[in-house]
């Protein structure tokens, strides 16, 4: 999973009281007859981010990103960009613009003509919209193509064009709702960066509507991750990812081993549970407010799994020992399911570090899996 450095996070506006959020969501909501497609959401978003929202589908997330818009309206709530409320703005007058999944690029036009689509309506002069389809065009690296029609082009290139089109007429905000779904793993790993660095070239606000968890890791200055209507957590992707606030956020981003447990002590933030499914007492180390006999859960990423032969020494590590039950090889790691002596399967990621086509560690062998006490984390809910 990659983490964005981005070079926009580097000021983190978000952490300044004094700062003021271009954009403010405000207590939104979004009623369809009985069922509630966003509730009560709010928000801060900051001008120059490029702010994701995730979660699984029918969770609201292109609910939210159509209020934003202007195409669908708040049962209640506010939205407000750059202080202004949109309530009364109708969609085509706001400072935003929409690419959306499919790209709708028109069959018949030219990419120059679909990019130039936009100033239709504005009172420009013939050569300053000429203009401004040309420097689109290159600011996506299409300047040679604008003569092709959308059929002739690539995967790739169509979402260039339906890029530039949304950037043409200099939105304060864009509005992306899964921008790389239709290419292929490859090309999308490759346009997440393109797409980074425009945005800060541009600096202009973008808005990630994404189901693809690394695809919003690689990309965001911060996530909101959702769930069934509701912002559940807000942050970086090193905070979502590293410090997850509840079991259904450490689930959903990436992959994590749960344990079940019963708080059994607590002594100056290292924190004992006994834990059922493994047979005996796992350490944490978490300065949170717990109590002995609380109902806990520990969250224990892949990557933070030693997986060896033989048993790890040292003081605050926890160790469990199992046989391989699953393996499987990815190239850069492999993924190992181990069948601890309790019955508990845990996920580790190794790191292929060896030029080998023999595994180290391989089906049924005997093994024991470690993890010192500050690697997991501890959830209440």
């Amino acid at each position: 999973m990659i983490v964005s450095q981005s070079k926009s996070t580097v000021q983190r506006p978000w952490l300044d009281p004094a700062a003021t959020p271009q954009i403010l969501v405000e207590g939104v909501s979004k009623i369809y007859g009985a069922a509630t497609a966003v509730d009560d959401i709010t928000l801060q978003i900051y001008k120059g981010e490029m702010f994701a929202l995730v979660g699984a589908s029918g969770c609201g997330k292109t609910t939210l990103l159509r209020i934003l818009a202007g195409f669908a309206a708040p049962s209640s709530g506010r939205i407000c960009i750059d202080g202004v409320d949109m309530g009364s703005v109708p969609p085509h007058e706001r400072p935003v613009n929409m690419m959306f999944q499919s790209y709708a690029l028109f069959p018949h036009m030219t990419v120059a003509d679909n990019v130039g689509y936009g100033l239709r309506r504005l009172p420009l002069a013939r050569e300053v919209k000429q203009q401004r389809i040309r420097e689109a065009l290159e600011m996506v690296q299409l300047g040679a193509l604008a003569a092709r029609r959308p059929h002739q082009l690539s995967g790739g290139q169509r979402q260039r064009v339906a890029l530039a089109r949304a950037l043409i007429r200099r939105p304060k905000v864009l509005l992306l709702d899964e921008p790389l779904s239709a290419l292929d793993k490859k090309l999308r790993e490759q346009t997440q960066f393109e797409l980074m660095d425009l945005q800060y070239e541009l600096g202009i606000t973008f808005i990630v509507v994404t189901h693809d968890q690394d695809e919003a890791m690689a990309l965001a200055t911060r996530i909101a991750v959702m769930d069934r209507g509701r912002v559940v957590q807000v942050g970086t992707p090193a905070e979502i990812y590293e410090f997850p606030r509840s079991r259904f956020v450490a689930d959903f981003v990436g992959t994590t081993n749960l344990f079940e447990g019963t708080v059994s002590a607590c002594d100056g933030g290292l924190i004992s549970v006994r834990c059922a499914e493994t047979d005996g007492e796992l350490l944490v180390d978490d300065a949170g407010s717990f109590e002995p006999g609380q109902r806990v859960w520990i969250s224990l990423r892949p990557e933070k799994v030693r997986l060896a032969k033989e048993p790890a020494n040292g003081a605050r590590v926890n160790q469990l020992g199992g046989t391989v039950w699953e393996l499987g090889y990815l190239g850069n790691r492999s993924i190992y399911q181990i069948k601890t002596r309790s019955g508990k399967l845990v996920t580790v990621f190794s790191q292929n570090e060896r030029r080998t086509s023999e595994a180290l560690i391989d089906w049924n062998d005997e093994v024991f899996i470690s993890w010192s006490a500050d690697a997991a984390v501890l959830l209440q809910t």
